[in-house]
């Protein structure tokens, strides 16, 4: 017999736990949700990469500022200029931030010039969201982003 109230209680406690789980499992998150993406542009002529790109909140919440990195598969010249908003991360990385963006809307676009060492026939660049303000993405298949551009001064998009 108390065998038997022993497991009922523990059988009670795990239907409860279990029902909990499952009721969070199926609930809806609490942190905001935006869907983040980049479009643009980017040029190479001789060792120098200008990039041009656009960031878009498909919402539905807004974002206070994201941070996108862009890495190239060779390295970047020790010296670099780069404008306001955006940081060498290493060797062949950087990172510039958004500003904030709207909930379907677009951001201002980023604008950069590289240089890279040595001067390859041809460069491949990565474009990811490394910092989403706070925000869930649960789509990240369009907020990352491979462009190959070969160095013969064509527009390559993304």
């Amino acid at each position: 017999m108390r065998w038997t109230r022993v497991l009922v209680v523990w059988g009670a406690v795990l239907t409860v736990i279990a029902g909990a789980g499952s009721a969070r499992a199926g609930g809806r998150s609490a942190t905001p949700e935006a869907d983040l993406s980049y479009h643009g542009s980017a040029v190479m002529t001789g060792h120098r990469v200008d990039v041009r790109l656009t960031p878009r909140n498909q919402g539905p919440a807004a974002v206070s500022g994201a941070s996108v990195q862009l890495r190239w598969s060779a390295p970047l010249a020790d010296r670099q200029q780069l404008p306001a908003g955006c940081a060498r991360t290493g060797e062949r990385a950087l990172v510039c931030g958004t500003g904030p963006l709207e909930a379907d809307g677009l951001g201002d676009q980023i604008r950069l010039g590289v240089v890279l060492k040595g001067k390859p026939s041809e460069v491949t660049l990565e474009i990811d969201t490394v910092w989403s303000g706070g925000t869930v993405d649960r789509d990240r298949t369009n907020d990352r982003s491979r462009v190959m551009i070969l160095g013969t001064g064509d527009e390559y998009s993304f």
